[in-house]
């Protein structure tokens, strides 16, 4: 019972944190637009995004105010590597079963 309480409590915060600083929240401004790290970020946590926009219009899956290129580069690494190496481990399990060869 401890243990589920527990780790409600981790779900939670970490769901919070990661909300934070979520795409079109308005802390980036034409002076000082999202850069390539927060493309990276801003690509690890599309689906949270998504969920979110549902909710509230103002939060988008992908920051207007960018620095443009560098900002898509980063992005794209995420959500690819992100997505991709899910995906690619997903279908690797089901080919191999349990991981053996």
């Amino acid at each position: 019972m401890k243990k589920t309480v527990l780790l409600s409590l981790v779900v939670v915060a970490l769901s919070l944190m990661l909300t934070g600083c979520l795409p079109g929240d308005g802390s980036y401004t034409p002076s000082k637009p999202a850069g390539f790290l927060s493309g990276i970020w801003h690509g690890w946590i599309a689906p949270i995004s998504l969920i979110v926009e549902l909710f509230n219009r103002n939060i988008r899956v992908y920051e207007p105010v960018n620095t443009g290129l560098w900002y898509d580069i980063g992005y794209c690494l995420a959500v690819s590597g992100g997505f991709g190496s899910l995906s690619f481990s997903l279908v690797r399990k089901r080919r191999y079963g349990n991981g053996e060869r």
